[in-house]
């Protein structure tokens, strides 16, 4: 009995790192923003962003395949410096926000590529559809502590839709041939994560 008591306890001790090593992070929305950037009269590129994105992540520090993030973006902060446009953006034509309010994107898995980056793909809702989509994100930064005794670690990824798979496909055509509005947006996360301590 009390051989057994002590081989539970050793094998107890043994996989107690295993557990540790998955930790919540929340996102720091101070420190955390989405952009994107479309063409404009298939001449250039008009960007913009959101100012409020939140979200969480639990991150496997031993296999990276079995962490997972959840962002979730405000999409009625959308500003591209031009408040007509950001009203013709958050209306009828595009992305409804009054409906509409939130665009959500939650990891289903995630890889690492041979270069140390990640494919993190998942679940992108925008506009009230659903697609899959996968974002080329930086490996995530060693963690940090800041002055206040928080760790914080962080990282970028991008990806590209086409917007007339999520219903978005208000447009018009030009004479010479292209579109007011080009249907691939790049879309990029810059995420600042936050565990307290």
């Amino acid at each position: 009995m009390i051989r057994a008591l002590r081989l539970a306890a050793i094998l107890a001790a043994f996989s107690l790192p295993a557990f540790s090593q998955v930790a919540t992070w929340q996102i720091d929305p101070v420190h955390t923003s989405a952009q994107f950037a479309v063409r404009h009269l298939a001449i250039s590129t008009v960007r913009g962003d959101f100012t409020k994105v939140t979200g969480q992540a639990q991150i496997d520090e031993k296999d990276v395949s079995k962490s997972q993030i959840e962002v979730s973006i405000d999409a009625s902060t959308l500003n591209t410096r031009e408040p007509a446009r950001d009203k013709d953006v958050k209306g009828p034509g595009f992305l409804e926000v009054d409906k509409f309010p939130t665009i959500n994107f939650k990891s289903k898995r995630i890889g690492r590529a041979a270069d140390g980056s990640l494919k993190i793909t998942g679940d992108l809702t925008i506009h009230g559809i659903t697609k899959e989509v996968t974002f080329d994100a930086e490996s995530l930064a060693p963690a940090i502590k800041d002055p206040w005794g928080n760790l914080r670690r962080g990282a970028s990824a991008t990806a590209k839709i086409n917007r007339q798979d999520f219903g978005l496909t208000f447009n018009k055509a030009l004479e010479t041939g292209g579109l007011v509005v080009g249907n691939e947006v790049t879309m990029t996360i810059d995420i600042e994560l936050v565990k307290k301590s």
